[in-house]
């Protein structure tokens, strides 16, 4: 048994969160997290909201809220969101706790500490009509590099290089589009070309193991081409302090928002270890030290992959005192690096990007509400952005539960149960296999080993389709058998084989769906004669801060009940009554009704869409 970190992107407080969102860190994370536990790994999986930063400002104002009440209300609807999906966090806190702050603190001067912050004088950038500091996302120009119209102040998403908002020819607000004033301003920055030698030699080893995505492995090696300190405070009055001393005074120098994010998978785990009562627990995923190291996996969307893959390996590089200016571990000890960065590709929907200003857009909530988590979780896994962009259409979302989520899945639950009530009332015995009946079971058993390597190397569009294609070798074995036609006494005991083996067969498909679908493997364990829930689900909690005693939700649930990953024979006897569907299939007039609805909400706003509401299809920091 393994020690496993499922580290999930944070999203941000901005606002609820949409389907893009989930489909890049949400969904591709849990199923990653369930099997893991399915197939015996201790794994802690942990996240929470990102609230700190200028946006919350912004939104704050335009809301007529504090920054603590605006993230205060996006933290529970998110939270509530993801809550229902299913998202089986060990832990989803958030960062404006006082257990974040102190841990994020402990990061930064170990940094400093061993010398890898440095002090240096900068040009920032600031509104000429609020007077407020502008940070590089919300700086756009032309890309001195590459051409490309749309840079972003910190990086360019065309060619992938890592920018200063002082290199963009042209730069523009993206919240009003007037043209940034740039001024002198003393920050700490992360010393990267120090680290630049160890984030290679970490590079060369991950790239040797062949398991990083293509896409991901190369933008992180392309990263280490122009290697230069990065900023990691900000001139805000929203965010964690400077806890160095002649800093700690000036109220308007805050931690950048990406220094502190990354921080919350450590600051996540330690709260989780407190809050079990064994407040040193987190240390058995993260002790690098170990003679057998934890594994840790970074689930995010594409734009993310700098932080996951450049910024927190440097910062926890150089806590550790790994770079060219040595150093010593600070009490944290010598913390383990990402075993892998899970970066998904962009989510578009009916051809066209994510924007909630502009009024293109459907929330987790409202898919949530009108289809239930089990529609959307199966069109995530089978369609979703995970190695190529990918478009979200309302006619293949309901094509793809009708036909094959419907017409496959819950069609083969539902027959097999309903023969069995109807002859039986109960799982039958078997009597002597037939080949058909043991070619089946063959094909059932041997889909553990094939989906199980394929969920645990995140190809998880691949593991739904070889579920589906098992599905419908089960439904080819109904067709080929036809047990509806064995009536006569003399047929009775073949009738009860090819049920038990059908039975046998639904049982063991629904262990392999469980990390894809654990509501929808709930209900089929229960029309199969099965007690309680399969999958363990989270729970939305209210707890109290530990440290100012500050009430907030948090995502947790109890997963030790979580099954076996393997073949689970069924007992004979298992009373089964007559079952509902399963799953619900659509109205083809949803499609209509649903694109009537976008057009309703489409707006065009002038000038370009606020920040706040519509960055790109993972929105800011930590999303």
């Amino acid at each position: 048994m393994s020690k496993v970190l499922s580290a999930v992107a944070w999203p941000y407080t901005n606002g609820p969160r949409h389907i893009g969102h989930v489909a890049g860190f949400g969904v591709p994370s849990d199923v990653f997290s369930r099997y893991m536990r399915m197939a015996g790994h201790d794994v802690l999986m942990v996240s929470g909201t990102d609230e700190h930063g200028t946006p919350i400002l912004v939104l704050a104002e335009q809301e007529g809220l504090t920054p603590q009440e605006v993230t205060d209300k996006y933290n529970r609807v998110i939270a509530t969101d993801l809550t229902d999906l299913g998202l089986s966090y060990d832990l989803f806190t958030r960062t404006t706790t006082a257990n974040h702050y102190a841990v994020a603190q402990e990061l930064f001067t170990g940094d400093w500490r061993n010398g890898y912050m440095i002090e240096q004088t900068t040009r920032g950038a600031i509104s000429p009509s609020t007077g407020r500091t502008l940070p590089d996302r919300y700086i756009e120009g032309t890309c001195p590099i590459c051409g490309f119209g749309e840079a972003r102040g910190d990086q360019c998403d065309n060619c992938g290089n890592q920018l200063d908002a002082t290199d963009l020819i042209d730069p523009r607000s993206k919240i009003n589009g007037e043209t940034p004033e740039f001024v002198e301003t003393r920050h700490f920055f992360l010393d990267l070309p120090a680290l630049a030698d160890t984030l290679a030699e970490w590079l060369d080893e991950r790239e040797a193991t062949g398991l990083w995505r293509p896409n991901v492995i190369k933008f992180a090696r392309n990263l280490l081409e122009d290697v230069r300190p990065r900023a990691m405070t900000r001139d805000l009055d929203w965010g964690i302090p400077v806890p160095i001393e002649g800093w700690r005074d000036q109220p308007h120098k805050r931690f950048y928002v990406w220094f502190d994010a990354v921080v919350g998978y450590l600051s996540a785990s330690i709260e989780w270890a407190r809050r079990t009562g064994e407040p040193q627990r987190w240390r058995e995923f993260w002790d690098a030290t170990q003679a057998d190291p934890p594994r840790s996996y970074y689930f995010q969307g594409k734009d993310n992959i700098t932080f996951h893959a450049q910024i927190w390996p440097a910062e926890l590089l150089a806590y550790a005192g790994r770079g060219a200016k040595g150093g010593q571990p600070g009490e944290y000890g010598v913390l383990a690096l990402p075993t892998e960065v899970v970066a998904s590709e962009f989510m578009t929907m009916e051809g066209r990007q994510f924007s909630t200003s502009r009024g293109h857009v459907i929330y987790v909530r409202d898919v949530l509400d009108r289809y239930g988590p089990d529609a959307l979780r199966y069109f995530i896994c089978a369609a979703g952005p995970e190695n190529q962009d990918s478009d979200f259409t309302w006619a293949e979302f309901v094509q793809r539960n009708n036909s094959e989520l419907v017409g496959g899945w819950g069609n083969l639950v539902n027959r097999t149960a309903a023969m069995i009530a109807k002859s039986f009332g109960q799982i039958p015995a078997a009597g002597p296999l037939e080949p058909v009946d043991e070619a089946l079971l063959a094909a059932v058993r041997g889909g553990f080993e094939t989906v199980g390597r394929l969920i645990e190397r995140q190809r998880f569009k691949q593991g739904i389709a070889e579920v589906m294609r098992i599905v419908g070798e089960a439904n080819k074995y109904v067709a080929d058998t036809e047990p509806y036609r064995l009536k006569g006494d003399d047929e009775r005991e073949r009738l009860g084989t090819v049920l038990h083996v059908l039975a046998q067969a639904v049982t063991d498909l629904n262990t392999m769906t469980a990390p894809f679908l654990p509501h929808g493997a709930n209900r089929v364990h229960l029309v199969m004669g099965g007690q309680g829930e399969l999958m363990p689900m989270p729970r939305l909690q209210e707890v109290t801060d530990l440290d100012n005693g500050r009430p907030y939700p948090i995502i947790t649930g109890d997963y030790s009940a979580t099954p076996a990953w393997g073949p689970r024979p069924v007992v004979v006897g298992t009373p089964v009554g007559r079952p509902t569907p399963v799953f619900a299939k659509f109205d083809p007039s949803v499609v209509d009704e649903e694109v009537e609805r976008m057009r309703a909400d489409h707006t065009e706003p002038e000038g370009p869409p606020h920040p706040t509401e519509d960055a790109d299809p993972t929105d800011a920091p930590g999303a």
